[in-house]
């Protein structure tokens, strides 16, 4: 290839023409059979676009069906030759000559045409189909008879094509050469000069073809020709055209047309011949010429989208060489027999359902090679879906939103995109295409109650799980994911962290510490449900525990007291009547409900046909007549016992003194004390051991001390001292004697002189008065009571008094 064939390459690779960029539309011209990595054009810049959009946008080539002989570098934003291209191979005789490509982008979706002419280099030689042409003619041929001859085959176009053709020798043949509708050439030999046998039996002419290109291309083929007797008449057709049609896909053996020449010779030399003379298409593939009659028929398949008319050739020779030729022009007629073909340009598989109507969705290309009404297409898609198909440029479709996009309501769509032309019958085809929608946390989770309310008894065990609430999320994966959260609160000043805690996953609410009714019997909080979307949503639920009740306290005697320092008695006179009042017991359950309903029962007695206790008010009376031959010291054992499930119980011991004087019951409950049976353990022992000798440490110290004293104040110890003993009798709050009868009904007033015999004394009764109760210490000594707080006057005592404190004192130590 000389340096002028490069200039030229050169000059047409960088002349391109750009079309309006606002069409999205550039045309590029290159020339065939560049180098592979060559460029082709600025794609970047001539559309007007940012090397950042074309990496950002996923650019890329679409060409449908057809080869990549282009590609696109995104890193430069140009176009560069990926394949050599042949245009031959790619167009054949077809001019212009151009591939037909799409620019396509992503978020957003956009495409651009690009048109690349490819334009021919002188890179074929003219050739002949045939090596040697082999001609018999007469000597007695006429001047100016014609042969055909086959034309030469260059399958570059324009310029570089067949131009010419010279004949050599031409001592009796001229070349006459025309060319005819629809590139095909017509080269004829024409005799200039009669011919004779005898002088020349053999006549040898080469014939050469030369193209045009720059530098020029030539190829050549060997004519033979033999000179025969005489043949005066050559045939002759009786039209030099003939138009015929045929449609396509039309079967074998289908007549297209018949030629007919003649021929004034007679005999053999009127026999005529009839060929396909064409060389350079495919004319000979698809139809055949009855060589006797010059019937024309159907062999091979004719095809509208790939030629949509032929021009045969036909040649009708005789016996004696001579030949006539003319043309059929035989018209292609289109049937609708090509369904149109989708192609998918660009797909998104998964699309936000936030996204905005007009959002492109899909592009697709629909190709019908039929022409006319038969190529007429029209596109729809499935009814009642959020989507809409625009056509955006000649059979280039999108599909976009119209309306709004909820993928709880719909998760996935199946698109069936349906493309059929306009040919009678219509032929179409379909294309399903499925789009997941993508999900965004636009749904807050929601509980199945605004409010719950859940119960737990009392004394479980931390950790518990008391109930479970529930949230659910409409959104999908990590949006829907639902974690539970206890809010900030207190109840009754105690954070409610420290009472309850929420699983984050589960929902489930736990115990963190063991309940008390008695304390607390119900408290609210409430439990946010929080999605894992970004940002989160929520929502809140209240909640309600109560506490439930159990039978955990038993009940506590409140009247009598208990003391194991000293023994209270009740006064019972012998004259008491069926029914008197002795006491009440009062005792209380912190529990509620009939966990505190108490009932009261008598467990022992000394005489259980004495007393009673009544079951629902606990008050102790009479169930007979008291007499003389009755006990004076009396002792009850009370049960109390509430109404829980296991019942729970409490026992109070009552003493009870049978006796209408004072001494009498003194004598009796002097002792009381020492029959008290203790089942203390070791422990309570030691602690009264270390009491008892520190009280033996101060009653020392103190008798000492008043042995010292006593000497000096004598007389004013033996006529001034008394002591004033009160013993008040405990009653529970609120407790009123509801029959309006006391426990005791008199108060007794004694005077006292003791003697060195601690158990017998001389007690001089005074007078009565409202109430009295003697309070006996465990010591042994005697405390009297008096309701109007009277003195001792220890009148007649004298020295006695002495006497008795140590006599007393001895007496302790020795019980001890």
């Amino acid at each position: 290839m000389s340096d002028r064939t490069m200039a030229r390459q050169v000059l047409l690779f960088i002349c391109f023409l750009s079309l309006s960029s606002a069409l999205g539309q550039v045309s590029y011209s290159i020339p065939e059979e560049m180098a592979k990595g060559s460029l082709v054009g600025n794609i970047a810049q001539d559309l007007g676009l940012d090397l950042k959009r074309l990496k950002s946008g996923k650019a890329r080539i679409y060409t449908g069906d057809s080869a990549e002989y282009i590609e696109l570098n995104k890193e430069r934003g140009v176009l560069l030759i990926k394949e050599r291209i042949d245009r031959e191979a790619l167009c054949g005789q077809t001019t212009p000559c151009a591939l037909h490509l799409q620019i396509i982008l992503e978020n957003p979706m956009e495409f651009f045409s690009v048109t690349i002419e490819i334009v021919d280099i002188n890179d074929n030689i003219p050739s002949f189909e045939k090596g040697r042409i082999h001609f018999r003619i007469s000597e007695s041929a006429i001047l100016e008879s014609k042969f055909t001859l086959e034309p030469a085959i260059d399958l570059d176009v324009g310029i570089n094509g067949l131009q010419s053709y010279m004949l050599k020798p031409t001592d009796n043949f001229n070349l006459k050469f025309k060319n005819q509708h629809g590139g095909a050439q017509n080269v004829e030999m024409v005799l200039q000069k009669p011919l004779d046998r005898e002088k020349q039996h053999d006549i040898k002419l080469v014939l050469t073809a030369v193209d045009g290109g720059d530098p020029q291309l030539s190829g050549s083929i060997e004519i033979h020709i033999t000179v025969l007797d005489v043949n005066d008449n050559a045939p002759v057709f009786s039209q030099s055209v003939y138009k015929a049609t045929v449609t396509e896909n039309a079967r074998k053996d289908t007549i297209v047309s018949t030629v007919s020449a003649t021929d004034a010779d007679e005999g053999v030399n009127s026999k005529i011949e009839y060929s396909i003379t064409n060389m350079q298409d495919n004319v000979r593939q698809l139809f055949s010429i009855n060589k006797d009659n010059g019937q024309v028929s159907v062999v091979g398949i004719i095809d509208f989208e790939k030629a949509r008319n032929y021009e045969i050739r036909v040649q009708a020779s005789d016996h004696g060489g001579l030949t006539d030729s003319c043309k059929i022009i035989v018209d292609v007629i289109d049937i609708n027999d090509n369904k149109p073909v989708i192609n998918i340009m660009s797909k998104t598989n998964v699309i936000a359902e936030n996204s905005p109507s007009d959002t492109v969705v899909i592009m697709v290309n629909v190709q019908d090679p039929d022409s006319g009404e038969n190529g007429k297409v029209q596109c729809s898609i499935s009814e009642n879906i959020p989507f809409s198909l625009k056509s955006t440029n000649n059979n280039f479709f999108s599909l976009v939103t119209d309306s709004d996009l909820d993928r709880e309501r719909e998760s996935e769509y199946n698109i069936s995109v349906t493309c059929a032309d306009e040919g009678v019958p219509s032929l179409s085809s379909s294309v399903t295409l499925s789009l997941q929608i993508s999900d965004v946390n636009d749904n807050a989770p929601v509980f199945e109650k605004s409010s719950y309310e859940a119960s737990v008894q009392e004394n479980n065990t931390p950790g518990l799980s008391i109930f479970t609430v529930r949230a659910r999320d409409a959104d999908f994966n990590q949006n829907a994911r639902v974690s539970y959260i206890l809010e900030d609160s207190s109840v009754n000043g105690v954070p409610v962290s420290s009472l309850v805690s929420v699983s984050a996953d589960s929902g489930v609410i736990h115990a963190v510490r063991s309940f008390d009714y008695e304390q607390i019997k119900d408290f609210q909080f409430r439990v946010k449900a929080q999605d894992g979307g970004s940002p989160p949503l929520s929502s809140n639920a209240s909640v309600k525990i109560i506490i439930q009740d159990q039978n955990d306290n038993a009940p506590q005697v409140l009247y009598p007291v208990q003391s194991g320092a000293s023994v209270v008695a009740e006064i019972v006179p012998r004259s008491a009547d069926v029914g008197y009042l002795v006491t009440k017991v009062v005792a209380v359950d912190v529990d509620s409900g009939q966990n505190a309903w108490l009932s009261y029962k008598l467990q022992k007695a000394t005489d259980r046909a004495l007393f009673e206790v009544g079951l629902q008010n606990g008050e102790i009376r009479t169930v007979r007549q008291v007499t003389d031959k009755d006990a004076v010291k009396q002792r009850l054992t009370v049960v109390v016992e509430d109404n829980g499930q296991p019942s729970r119980s409490a026992t109070v011991n009552v003493n009870v003194a049978v006796a209408d004087s004072f001494p009498e019951v003194l004598s009796e409950f002097t002792d009381f004390t020492h029959d008290r049976e203790y089942n203390d353990n070791l422990t309570f022992y030691l602690v009264l051991a270390l009491a008892v000798v520190s009280f033996l440490f101060i009653v020392s110290i103190i008798a000492i001390l008043s042995v010292k004293c006593y000497r000096w104040r004598r007389e004013r110890m033996f006529y001034k001292s008394g002591a004033n003993l009160p013993v008040i009798p405990y009653y529970p709050p609120l407790y009123a004697d509801v029959g309006g009868t006391g426990t005791l009904q008199h108060v007794y007033n004694y005077e006292v002189c003791r003697t060195t015999d601690s158990r017998k004394s001389d007690l001089k009764y005074v007078r009565p008065c409202s109430e009295s109760i003697i309070s006996l210490d465990t010591s042994g000594t005697q405390t009297l009571t008096h309701a109007q707080r009277e003195r001792l006057n220890f009148d007649d005592c004298g020295d006695q008094v002495r006497i008795i404190f140590i006599t007393n004192l001895c007496g302790i130590l020795k019980r001890f």
